[in-house]
């Protein structure tokens, strides 16, 4: 009894001066008091008791969603006696006040089940043309593995009729929409994959019982407009009728983008998130399609749909959406410049406070490290004829969009006196990087490494026999392969640029934060600080493995991202992760 009361009193007075910056006293009646006000960690409550995660809550409550207590009934072990279980309930106490301090949640918490709408033109296993339908699979099953209610609407192709193994259903329920001047009748089938996330299907033949989902023979049909703007209103007429309606909406591409300004017009209780996937493709048609939405003319606007004289679905979607997801802060960074933004760069600079960026596994397939990092190092130095024992450092020339070339032939001479060894893979850039990088070949034979041409095996063995992966120009907007040399351990060196906070962050050797080396000016000279920087740690095994650690906790799974999207979804719907019992 007295044990397992004071394995109690411990974990609680752990957690409350972990998470509150406080001290519980008299903790064996249970009373305690807030001292110093919440430590700046203490935001992070929610997600180590209320969502169960396994950071610091675990060790109190045992990672339990539910009511809170139960977690200090499994630390006492089912003692009983009335003493026993008087402190029992004195410490239930305890913690529930504790709690309500921190999260604003009085009584006992449990998890809120969010009801999710996605809306997109594909989605594995139905159909399937590009990226979208996987990357929507998989955050639908993320989502759903989070405990949420989620849904799914695509547009009934032909593929998906024709297919046997797809068990239809009827959903018994038909509307109408109005398109232009006519109303058009919808019926709505409904499926579930093998999860069991529910499915529905805007069934009209005359729009979506075709050979192709956009069009035939690289080709677009000709009345797009007419049929991805009659499948939007769908989506906004299949919300509102839902026996359970969502709280939101979240759409995929050009071909949904409409939809958050019929919810707009409408005035609807829902809020709605867009991920456009590629900028590349707008849905932009001419002015005339605008008379099919049935909004207002002077929707018709630089501040509404009109780009150019053109109606282009997707500005809309950027300008009325509540949220716009892209796959990583450096691709929100990027999008808004004329570069990458794709015509679109001014709109996202005007909207830049509702853009957000979760990292994804996309490109991601494939590249697995083994466990043994000794042997591939190695096995890279022999397939490569490396010669000494210093650090080896990997830079792939699409990481920067071929940029930083110039600044790492500026800065190898020192960096291979330091005792650095190099390996580039990828495009040389100008005739003058291949005069200088063929020169480097022949002063540093041994040490330097170029391999202009490269098949992702070669590429694979350098991140795993690789000690840093080198950045010396700002990172390409995908990130894909920062995130492939992080999966690596590869530990980063990388150049500032918008977004890189989200996946690396500058060593602090006072405070032991970080995962890798930030340098801030991109001259040669930065550079060769930010190698010489490495040089100690590189000496003492245990800081490398510090570092090497940190680099491979970065989870860019499908849980990770219906993570970042369910705390988007609860920042939007102005709740906590808890409410009260």
């Amino acid at each position: 009894m007295k044990n397992h009361l004071r394995s109690m009193r411990k974990n609680l007075q752990r957690f409350s001066q972990r998470r509150v910056g406080g001290k519980c006293d008299h903790l064996g009646r249970g009373r305690r008091r807030m001292g110093g006000g919440l430590a700046p960690e203490a935001n992070d409550i929610k997600s180590g008791i209320v969502q169960g995660g396994a950071e610091d809550g675990s060790d109190f409550a045992g990672g339990v969603v539910g009511d809170p207590a139960h977690g200090i009934d499994r630390l006492v072990g089912g003692t009983t006696g009335d003493e026993g279980k008087r402190h029992v309930r004195s410490l239930r106490r305890c913690f529930v006040r504790l709690n309500s301090q921190v999260t604003g949640v009085r009584g006992p918490v449990r998890k809120i089940t969010m009801n999710v709408l996605l809306a997109a033109a594909e989605m594995t296993p139905f159909v399937q043309s590009g990226t979208l339908a996987d990357a929507l699979a998989e955050l639908a099953g993320g989502l759903q593995k989070s405990g949420h209610a989620v849904s799914v609407v695509l547009p009934f192709y032909r593929h998906i009729r024709e297919d046997t193994s797809v068990k239809m259903k009827r959903a018994r329920m038909r509307f109408s929409v109005e398109v232009g001047e006519d109303l058009l009748p919808c019926e709505i089938r409904e499926a579930e994959t093998a999860s069991g996330i529910r499915v529905f299907f805007v069934v009209r033949d005359e729009f979506f019982d075709r050979s192709g989902i956009y069009g035939v023979e690289d080709r677009d049909y000709q009345d797009n407009a007419a049929r991805f703007i009659f499948f939007s209103k769908c989506v906004v007429e299949l919300a509102t009728r839902m026996d359970k309606p969502p709280e939101i909406l979240h759409l995929n591409s050009w071909e949904t983008a409409m939809v958050p300004a019929l919810v707009r017009h409408r005035q609807l209780q829902v809020r709605t998130v867009l991920t456009p996937h590629s900028l590349e493709f707008q849905g932009n048609f001419w002015s005339y399609d605008f008379a099919l939405m049935n909004l207002p003319n002077d929707w018709f606007s630089a501040r509404g749909v009109e780009y150019y004289g053109s109606m282009n679905c997707l500005k809309a979607g950027l300008i009325f959406a509540d949220a716009v997801v892209f796959p990583s802060e450096c691709m929100v960074g990027a999008v808004q410049t004329a570069e990458y933004g794709c015509g679109l760069d001014t709109v996202l600079r005007e909207q830049q406070n509702k853009l957000m960026g979760f990292p994804t596994d996309t490109d991601l397939a494939g590249w697995e490290p083994s466990d043994d990092r000794g042997g591939d190092r190695l096995a890279l130095q022999k397939a490569l004829s490396l010669k000494g024992d210093g650090p080896i450092l990997a830079c792939v020339a699409e990481a920067t969009a071929g940029r930083g070339v110039d600044v790492l032939l500026a800065a190898l001479d020192r960096m291979i006196a330091a005792g650095n060894r190099v390996v580039l893979l990828g495009a040389s850039g100008t005739s003058a990087h291949r005069t200088g990088l063929e020169t480097a070949i022949r002063k540093h034979r041994g040490r330097f490494v170029w391999r202009e041409k490269f098949a992702h095996k070669l590429a694979k063995a350098v991140l795993a026999g690789s000690d840093l992966f080198l950045l010396p120009g700002v990172v390409e907007p995908q990130t894909t392969w920062l995130r492939r040399a992080l999966r690596y351990g590869c530990v980063p060196m990388a150049r500032q640029c918008e977004g890189l906070f989200q996946l690396v962050r500058d060593w602090d050797p006072a405070g032991g934060f970080g995962n890798g080396f930030v340098f801030y000016v991109g001259t040669a000279d930065a550079l060769v600080d930010a190698c010489r920087r490495t040089t100690g740690i590189w000496a003492g095994p245990a800081l490398r493995a510090v570092l090497q650690s940190r680099c491979l906790e970065k989870s860019f799974s499908p849980a990770s991202l219906a993570a970042d999207h369910v705390r988007l979804y609860e920042r939007l719907l102005g709740r906590s992760a808890a409410v009260a019992a």
